[in-house]
């Protein structure tokens, strides 16, 4: 029997970076947090202890700062691609590189009816994510989002489910349907226009939500996986996860108050999670986009 070394992969986790832009009085800020992860010829670091070959987290972490400063940040897309292609075609012993990077919103605080040219606030309408895969020769692309919480007061129901000798949950044709929605979606290839794509892509998620008729909400994720699938020929899969945020109807009668769904307990936990992947049959190879 031997014992060899598995897979395996080292870099600079949740990298904080603000970019303030000051061309102009009027400044602008992009909020970034931003992971490096390297593969490639490592093993003797591991087994011998000898740190030739591997380029410290520390200068990773100083080559996104200098890049920001560099290159600028653009679209998050572009950024990562643009470290992962450094890593991989700059350091003899990478083989390939995974960028994730998270971008944190912020809009201007407005003073007199106008938005202030260096005061910011943050927005609360989810965050917008990019995890970059390359190696020699080729690169993935998956774009999404995270935390954006949506709620339907009516439009949902649950019943018909399988039931066991456990089942106490009594089904509702009206309910409230609440989550905190992350979407991830792969593109065929890296000619895209990143921000016209993800602004249309996170208003299809936001009105399909709205629209459809949810008998349960893994019918909510498909329809939203479809329709994007259907508007967007430059992505091939849609991967979407989402906790089902329970709403209760309070029993108000010990009180002598009826309750025809307008007071609810809003549960945190336990609540269920519900995934799934919607792709194209033709669709292009994953290859490693999906690496984490």
């Amino acid at each position: 029997m031997a014992i060899v070394l598995g897979p395996n992969r080292y870099g600079k986790a949740e990298n904080r970076l603000l970019r303030v832009y000051r061309d102009s009085p009027r400044h602008d800020i992009r909020d970034l947090n931003v992971s490096t992860s390297l593969w490639g010829d490592f093993a003797d670091a591991h087994v011998r202890g000898d740190q030739a070959k591997v380029l410290p987290t520390d200068s990773q972490k100083n080559t996104v700062f200098a890049f920001a400063k560099e290159h600028g940040v653009g679209e998050i897309e572009d950024f990562a691609l643009t470290l992962g292609r450094h890593f991989v075609a700059d350091v003899d012993s990478v083989d390939g590189a995974r960028i994730d990077v998270e971008e944190y919103g912020w809009e201007r605080i407005e003073v007199d009816g106008r938005g202030h040219d260096h005061a910011f606030m943050r927005t609360g309408s989810g965050i917008r994510t990019t995890s970059v895969t390359v190696v020699e020769g080729g690169a993935w692309v998956v774009a999404g989002l995270k935390d954006l919480t949506v709620l339907k007061s009516t439009g949902s129901e649950y019943a018909g489910y399988l039931r066991d000798g456990y089942t106490t949950l009594p089904e509702t044709r009206d309910r409230v349907l609440a989550t905190s929605l992350e979407a991830r979606w792969r593109y065929a290839s890296p000619d895209v226009d990143w921000s016209e794509s993800y602004a249309a892509v996170r208003t299809m998620l936001l009105s399909t939500f709205a629209a459809t008729h949810s008998r349960a909400l893994q019918q909510t994720l498909w329809e939203m996986g479809r329709h994007v699938l259907e508007a967007h020929p430059e992505i091939a899969e849609v991967r979407l996860t989402a906790p089902n945020r329970h709403h209760f109807a309070v029993d108000l009668t010990p009180f002598g108050l009826a309750n025809p769904n307008e007071v609810f307990h809003a549960a945190d936990r336990p609540y269920g999670l519900i995934s799934a992947s919607v792709l194209r049959d033709d669709a292009p190879a994953a290859g490693s986009a999906w690496d984490a």
